[in-house]
């Protein structure tokens, strides 16, 4: 079993910034996987953020395309995603996920394992 423990999530004016890192708990042995980022504001669907391919190929959502960046540290098992300019509207629980796969992925059907979320919350 496959944990994913999110982390740095919190209260920020907005234009500020934040740093969000995901822990995954497998060995190496399981690579190559991709990792990433989606999200879950109040009433609304999860939707994608980014995501990254072992080879570090990535993707993101045009809404966040910009500001936001990920990366990740392969002999860690983290992803980070740096959120930069916040916005009101980016405030969501941002969810970790990780798909075993060779290729990024931007839809939340086929994600093998989630975090919990970390809540991510922009003042005006």
């Amino acid at each position: 079993q496959v944990q994913l423990v999110e982390s740095g999530g919190g209260l920020v004016q907005a234009g500020g910034s934040l740093r969000l890192s995901c822990a995954a708990s497998l060995h190496s042995f399981f690579s190559p996987y991709a990792m990433g980022w989606f999200r879950q504001a109040p009433g609304k669907e999860r939707e994608f953020v980014a995501s990254i391919t072992w080879g570090d190929r990535t993707d993101y959502s045009e809404s966040v395309k910009g500001r936001f960046t990920i990366s990740r540290d392969n002999a860690k098992n983290t992803v980070y995603l740096q959120i930069n300019s916040l916005k009101p509207e980016d405030t969501a629980v941002y969810y970790c996920a990780l798909k075993f796969t060779q290729d990024y992925f931007t839809q939340a059907d086929g994600v093998h394992y989630w975090g919990k979320g970390t809540l991510v919350t922009v003042s005006s």
